[in-house]
């Protein structure tokens, strides 16, 4: 536990692009001190400065490694998963409404572990450098609300260590399974978003579903987060009356549409103008980087303006055996996937998973960490941001607020 002042000593810290015929060819770094006071970055000094051997407050040396923002864990489900339980490969099923009735069974026998499971979960991701998380968690008639109690227990465990959001998950269908009543309690126990999933093929009514969503986000003052897998023009529409009631509801940079798969196959001039609109409006989208037959256009979206998270989503559960819980691996893959190879570009990408934060911007210019930044950063056994990114360099030590919550210095 470390004080709530003190120095962490030679740092390695970016200070910009190094250029060779006038292209990104590398990245300068250099060692600094920085104190840190309460939660905060007080101060960063060159190690030529000496002021610091004079300070009283104690010292601890991070061995010139190198500091990068934490991570955020954009869309993973805390409540449901196997870790911590014998491996189990997912059953093959027809249709999400099969898995929707084995998961009907499935979850009462889940729930007594979901307490400790979510807590596996919190100190997996905080390990991997996450110190925030936003959970989708199940409400709908088979659960009530006894998997918000237990995810909510879970994060209880970690205050003070890691931020968090909870959305109402109506994973069985908001209208589908009559989840009405049950999500608007959930907002009243302090779930900070409305969740929904395809509201054609699982609701059967895109229009009462996504209607029912925004009337509960807007009386509750919360956000929205929709789960939409629906392609062709059933995605289209979702997406196009989700941006239209963004905008009537005064819902700018509160939405946020996981998967939105129908930009895989969709005609690039209509993805990108749909892309562009829902950049507008601040609409998030959170991926989990798809391989396979569905390949996301996340750098065209990045592109137009919108908001791109990566995440975990399943973490080995029912719906997948895959995820790990690590987001520099995501950030990894996404720059595999897209051909991010070059120095600028992989150490760019690294924005994906830290809500936009990057030790350099675009141009190459230092912007973090600051004087009054939060100090919620990572030591990483890397000499840049961009072999971190392509070698998912190992983690040492993660910090919150100015506070040592996985590793050790």
């Amino acid at each position: 536990m470390l004080n709530a002042s003190y120095w962490l000593t030679n740092v390695r810290l970016e200070q910009g692009y190094v250029k060779e015929d006038g292209q990104v060819a590398g990245t300068k770094t250099g060692l600094f001190h920085i104190r840190i006071e309460d939660g905060s970055v007080a101060e960063v000094i060159g190690m030529e400065t000496e002021t610091e051997l004079r300070s009283h407050l104690p010292k601890y040396d991070c061995n010139a490694l190198l500091l990068l923002p934490s991570f955020e864990e954009a869309h993973i489900h805390l409540d449901k998963t196997y870790l911590d339980a014998p491996w189990k490969a997912v059953k093959p099923v027809s249709s999400i409404f099969e898995r929707i009735e084995e998961e009907k069974v499935l979850l009462p026998k889940l729930l007594p572990m979901a307490k400790q499971q979510a807590e596996s979960i919190l100190t997996l991701i905080q390990r991997f450098g996450a110190t925030h998380v936003r959970s989708h968690c199940n409400i709908e008639p088979v659960s009530g609300l006894r998997r918000l109690e237990a995810t909510k227990q879970a994060l209880d465990t970690f205050s003070g260590k890691i931020s968090s959001e909870i959305v109402a998950f109506p994973q069985h269908g908001l209208l589908r399974s009559d989840s009405v009543q049950l999500v608007k309690q959930s907002l009243a126990e302090g779930v900070t978003h409305v969740g929904g999933v395809d509201p054609y093929t699982v609701d059967g009514d895109i229009e009462k579903s996504l209607q029912t969503m925004v009337e509960l986000a807007v009386l509750h003052h919360a956000g929205i987060d929709l789960h939409l897998h629906d392609g062709n023009e059933a995605g289209k529409q979702t997406l196009t009356r989700l941006a239209d009631l963004t905008e009537e509801a005064g819902l700018q940079g509160k939405v946020t549409v996981s998967h939105a798969f129908w930009f895989a196959s969709a005609p690039k001039q209509e993805a990108e103008e749909l892309a562009s609109r829902m950049a507008a409006l601040g609409m998030s989208i959170a991926s989990t980087v798809p391989i396979g037959r569905t390949t996301m256009p996340l750098p065209m979206l990045h592109k137009q303006g919108v908001k791109v998270k990566l995440a975990t989503d399943s973490l080995t559960d029912h719906w997948s055996p895959f995820g790990n819980g690590d987001q520099l691996e995501k950030a990894g893959r996404f720059a595999e996937l897209y051909g991010y190879n070059d120095e600028r570009s992989l150490s760019q990408s690294l924005g994906f998973i830290t809500g936009g934060i990057t030790p350099l911007n675009s141009e190459g210019e230092q912007v973090w960490p600051k004087a009054g930044d939060a100090a919620s950063f990572v030591l990483v056994h890397a000499s840049c941001s961009a072999e971190a990114v392509a070698r998912r360099a190992e983690r040492r030590a993660v910090w919150y607020q100015g506070r040592l919550v996985s590793g050790s210095v």
